[in-house]
């Protein structure tokens, strides 16, 4: 697991973990923001359902004759729409568990 806060890294007691009543914004890293990279991902999710409905399409209409093809493009599709959806699980696990904090 990385530690993109530093705060394993820094196991030096209180004295390292950062203010959180400064009212400056915080530093901008490097890395892309969370909202590009989803709807990065959504994009490419989307694209392979639909790649592996135009390849299912394309073998009823014998348009095709590859099955193999077809079943990979699909497990493709499936397999990415269950790895987002698991992003999307432990996205609203970590809502809920900040709604329940208590400030």
């Amino acid at each position: 697991m990385s530690d993109p806060l530093g705060l394993i890294s820094n196991a030096g007691g209180p004295q390292n973990l950062p203010i959180t009543g400064s009212r400056t914004p915080p530093k901008q890293g490097n890395g892309p923001d969370f909202k590009n990279l989803l709807m990065q991902n959504l994009n490419e999710v989307n694209a392979l359902q639909q790649d592996a409905s135009k390849a299912a399409e394309d073998l009823v209409t014998g348009q095709r004759n590859d099955l193999e093809g077809v079943v990979a493009a699909t497990e493709k599709a499936e397999t990415a729409f269950k790895m987002l959806q698991a992003m999307r699980n432990q996205v609203m696990e970590a809502y809920d568990e900040i709604k329940q904090m208590r400030v």
